[in-house]
């Protein structure tokens, strides 16, 4: 049911900040432009590693759903992977029929795609995203 890997995502205190290290690991050119993603409260970073991608990210504010893993884990560390589907809804329900549970709703992306979240108790520990292919220029 999974695709391809698009990105994992490493939770850090602050992109802003966190940028430095991955321009040193990876070359300036492979750092995109950190932007907010409001809806979700976090604040992105991509970073091109090859065959994949990176996402960095930080919470906005106080309420931002990140805050809780930066208070266990304060230095920040792997928060998710997310795989590519082709359907979000579909994959969503094929989950389901496996005892899956989904976290939330569909809703979209820092690649402006549609994602959704799989409880990492029902994958193994693992917070697993899933998510349309990106649009062309994402």
């Amino acid at each position: 049911m999974l695709g391809r890997l698009n990105h994992v995502g490493v939770a850090v205190p602050s992109v802003d900040a966190a940028l430095g290290r991955y321009r040193a690991l990876f070359g300036t050119d492979a750092v995109g432009a950190p932007f907010d993603l409001e809806p979700q409260g976090v604040r992105v970073c991509f970073v091109s590693a090859g065959n994949t991608e990176i996402e960095l990210i930080a919470p906005l504010g106080a309420d931002s759903p990140l805050r809780g893993f930066l208070e266990r884990n304060p230095a920040g560390g792997q928060h998710h992977v997310a795989y590519e589907v082709p359907d979000v809804e579909a994959a969503r329900d094929a989950f389901a029929g496996l005892g899956v549970r989904a976290l939330g709703e569909p809703r979209p992306g820092a690649h402006g795609s549609l994602v959704l979240f799989l409880h990492p108790k029902d994958m193994g520990g693992v917070l697993v995203e899933l998510m349309e292919p990106p649009a062309a220029g994402h």
